[in-house]
């Protein structure tokens, strides 16, 4: 793989082994011309579906012929012109593309959009890049967490034709100059240059809703860094320096930093946190995902619980045991050595909890409120086989799992899979990240069962491990005495007062109750500008479980349409159930059909949707129950013929058009181009 980043000029590129698709000697069409017309020329067939010559897998070998060999490839591939596996463009589209190809395919002009924002880009790199040792390793924590955000100037895009985005990066020459950018696998690899300034570069290209992470910038944020980094009393003698075995490792990199400082900073925009290892490229793949659950709930520590001096003494006597799987690991790592490693850090993280627990016995109050208007304080996460979505707020009724997470997991949940993962690295790396993970997702649940009555943690706990493997069955009695001591973080019962015979259930209400106040609106389906009873008709469907959703997608994406009354939008989300998801291979063997639900969401939810649906508002009770009753292949095509828009269905693209426009209207900051590669072909 290369990034953009990784060459500068043509002839940086073509060193690299990459040839022109613009016209060019002996090429007049160009590639991508060529490309979009053999398109025209083979429009695909009239069928409902695509024929078994088109592979459309996710790990499928993907090429693009050189200029030289685009005879050959269209003599024995010729449906496979651009859009690759879809309509053709409407004609007039693709002249648009032709004549922008013919210019030379230009960009924006000069200028754009730095005009704008220049004043809001100099105050900002002027506080990135202050002289003080204090001010330094602020900027580097702050770059090493926001590096693939979606940075925007919120209260200077009002008024503007469309919001600007903007990437944080490192560059070798301070603000003031053109931006020479360090290009790096990862963002703690050593710049190769003696002082690194933060520069903020307005992003290219298209925005993608799979890689949007939108993160506001302005005044009240600057104020907030501050306060948290700047007038928090501590010193830095010395930087950090860029060692791989000591920069992969935040609670060394930044000790200096006060722990309720960086705590702070990433629950502040705690969904940010987690929807980078949900967005970045670690989350690619059924192995990447499943290590999470389907549909489940996250929380977070109190940071007001925090004891400064004795958290901090506590990461420094940890931090060989919260050292992080890096490149540096050679091979396939020795799972019981992390899981030793985990053990130990539990073992003491168990001491130190217990003498709170003394004064505060595990509650509600454990749970940090979002200082009551944060709506990051719950989040909801779902997996949808091969990609996954985090959203503020608590969605379902029932998640399968919930996680309780406090400082130490969400730093290390972000160094492992967003900051410290490298997709160009080796199997190892890739693999002890995916396994590690286990580690953190097991330690936030355990902590969340802290909440359950003391007899009852057991119980929740071997239901979510049902069938796990022998290694995690000697894991989880390795720390028996952690867990069931019988308690996650105390040994003592809950505080909580429980009311019925099924706690956990009951559990799951009082957090409902607890968090609807920092509820945002958005997904809840009462949330749609639709009748109340065309929800209700279409919330029917979250009542359909079992094995017969095995024809359901993943990801359904409904328009309901009423005349005069544009159009409403909702997503069908098919959550599968497992025995556990603490195995790297075999998932299918874990695999409990009988306990797979469905979620109904208002809007877009997930970017990679799998089927569309078109339904007529009077027609929303037909299609609610020809989904109900589904039992058959035949069925669910049938189905389709009747509400379903097909990947090869003629008015595709002005369907498309049509929902990026809504999207954009619906959720202006995280919208983008949604992507197509895993639609269905039924």
């Amino acid at each position: 793989m290369t990034r953009l980043q990784d060459a500068e000029g043509i002839a940086a590129w073509r060193s690299k082994g990459f040839h022109a698709v613009l016209p060019g000697p002996g090429q007049p069409a160009g590639l991508m011309r060529r490309m979009l017309e053999l398109k025209q020329q083979h429009p695909l067939p009239g069928d409902k579906r695509l024929p078994d010559s088109f592979d459309l897998s996710l790990n499928r070998d993907q090429y693009c012929p050189a200029p030289g060999e685009f005879d050959a490839f269209a003599r024995d591939h010729p449906l496979w012109g651009m859009p690759y596996g879809l309509p053709a463009l409407p004609a007039d589209e693709h002249d648009t593309l032709v004549r922008w190809l013919e210019a030379g395919a230009p960009g924006r002009g000069p200028g754009w959009p730095e005009n704008h924002y220049r004043d809001a880009i100099a105050s900002w790199e002027a506080f990135l890049n202050q002289p003080s040792n204090k001010a330094r390793l602020m900027s580097r924590y702050i770059y090493e967490h926001l590096f693939i955000a979606s940075l925007h100037f919120d209260q200077l895009d009002a008024g503007q034709p469309e919001r600007t985005f903007f990437n944080l990066v490192r560059s070798a020459t301070p603000p003031g100059q053109p931006v020479r950018a360090i290009a790096s696998r990862r963002p703690y690899d050593d710049p190769g240059v003696e002082r690194v300034y933060y520069r903020l570069l307005p992003a290219q290209g298209a925005r993608l809703a799979k890689t949007q992470m939108p993160y506001a910038l302005n005044p009240q944020r600057q104020q907030r860094w501050r306060q948290l980094f700047l007038d928090a009393d501590y010193r830095v003698e010395k930087l950090p320096g860029y060692n791989p075995d000591k920069a992969s490792n935040p609670f060394v990199s930044f000790e200096a930093i006060p722990v309720r400082s960086r705590y702070r900073f990433m629950l502040d925009e705690a969904g940010f946190t987690l929807q980078g290892f949900i967005k970045s490229p670690v989350c690619r793949g059924q192995v990447a995902l499943n290590v999470i659950n389907d549909h489940f709930w996250v929380f977070f520590v109190d940071p007001d619980l925090l004891q400064a001096e004795g958290e901090a003494h506590f990461l420094a006597e940890q931090r060989d045991n919260l050292r992080l799987p890096s490149e540096s690991t050679a091979g396939l790592f020795n799972w019981i050595r992390y899981a030793e490693a985990e053990a130990d850090y539990l073992e003491a993280k168990r001491r130190m909890v217990r003498q709170l627990a003394r004064r505060i016995p595990p509650s509600l109050d454990y749970l940090w409120d979002g200082d009551g208007d944060n709506p990051n304080a719950s989040l909801t996460v779902f997996r949808h086989f091969d990609s996954a979505s985090v959203i503020q707020g608590l969605l379902g009724d029932t998640p399968q799992t919930a996680w309780l997470i406090g400082y130490p997991t969400l730093e290390r949940i972000h160094y492992l899979l967003v900051a410290g993962f490298d997709v160009y690295g080796n199997v190892g790396h890739q693999l002890s990240s995916r396994l590690y993970m286990d580690f953190l997702r097991m330690e936030s649940e355990f902590n969340f069962l802290t909440l359950l009555p003391r007899n009852a943690r057991k119980a929740a706990r071997d239901h979510w491990y049902r069938e796990a493997g022998q290694h995690v069955q000697d894991y989880l009695s390795h720390i028996k005495g952690y867990l069931f001591g019988e308690g996650i973080l105390y040994s003592g019962d809950s505080a909580i007062r429980y009311s019925s015979d099924e706690p956990l259930p009951e559990l799951y209400a009082l957090l409902r109750a607890e968090f609807a106040p920092l509820q945002p609106a958005g997904y809840r389906p009462r949330d749609s500008q639709a009748p109340p009873a065309l929800i209700d008709q279409l919330s029917r469907l979250e009542s359909v479980s079992g094995s017969q959703l095995a024809l359901f997608p993943e990801i359904s994406l409904i328009r309901v349409d009423a005349p005069g009354n544009g159009g409403w939008y909702f997503t069908l989300l098919h959550n599968s159930a497992h025995s556990n998801v603490s195995e790297l291979f075999n998932e299918k063997d874990r695999r409990l059909p009988e306990e797979d639900s469905l979620i109904l969401a208002n809007g877009v939810l997930g970017v990679y949707p799998n089927q569309f649906f078109r339904v007529e508002a009077d027609s929303v009770a037909d299609f609610v129950q020809r989904l109900s009753q589904l039992r058959s292949e035949s069925a669910y095509s049938e189905t389709l013929d009747h509400y379903g828009l097909r990947r090869t269905a003629s008015g595709f693209w002005q369907y498309s058009d049509r929902l990026h426009r809504d999207y954009r209207a619906l959720r202006p900051l995280e919208a983008g181009i949604l992507d197509y590669s895993r639609l269905e072909n039924r």
